[in-house]
């Protein structure tokens, strides 16, 4: 395989409660990075890059010796470019840029993305909005927004290495994922579908959310 994984955690994660960040918190009886690194291992990924906070390294032991703990930044952006940094492009291609807090990633998801990647530097799964959007403001509705041509980004992002990592050099500062970051050097990025059950853990219920996808896949 010529594709490598950046997996970010090296967030803190306040919005999900806990005494710990949401990634080290338990799924399943283990962390929830470590189903994340677990799906990418089951996929064929051999080249899993993680980020983590320096506070975070004593939990590295969850994830296995075959994972490559890079210490992120202050930003998400800043700790993907070190680990872009650390990629050796002689020998990778293709980069598939990952949120640690996504556990539920599937084979089908990365198809999709590797196929669009044959004919565009970058790609990233989205799902249409379909609900109505209010602007809103002191606890009453202002106002209605258009959804058509509105999505809501996942990840994995996936990107040629290169394109990727020339992106990252120049881009000012900092970004709310790697699409952001693409579009600012004018690189083309193909939508392809997400997965309803690609699921972000990100505030208290979702935790709940994530046990149920886990246990209906263990009786699949």
């Amino acid at each position: 395989m010529t594709s490598a994984v950046i997996i970010t955690a090296a967030g803190r994660g306040l919005r999900a409660g806990g005494k710990i960040p949401k990634q080290w918190q338990h799924l399943g009886g283990k962390p929830v990075l470590a189903h994340t690194v677990a799906a990418f291992q089951t996929l064929g990924f051999t080249q899993i890059l993680v980020t983590i906070h320096p506070d975070d390294t004593p939990h590295a032991a969850y994830l296995g010796p075959d994972v490559r703990l890079i210490i992120g930044g202050d930003t998400r952006a800043k700790s993907v470019k070190n680990a872009l940094e650390s990629i050796d492009i002689n020998h990778i291609s293709q980069v598939f840029i990952h949120d640690g807090a996504r556990p539920f990633v599937t084979a089908a998801l990365i198809a999709r993305l590797q196929t669009a990647l044959q004919t565009q530097p970058a790609a990233a799964p989205a799902l249409p909005v379909t609900d109505a959007l209010w602007r809103g403001e002191n606890g009453l509705v202002t106002g209605v927004a258009e959804r058509t041509n509105l999505f809501r980004a996942q990840t994995p992002q996936a990107f040629h290495l290169a394109a990727i990592l020339a992106a990252h050099r120049i881009h000012p500062g900092n970004a709310a994922d790697d699409v952001e970051v693409a579009r600012a050097a004018g690189l083309a990025v193909a939508i392809v579908a997400g997965d309803e059950d690609n699921i972000k853990i990100t505030l208290p219920g979702d935790m709940a959310r994530a046990e149920q996808i886990l246990q209906h896949r263990k009786q699949a």
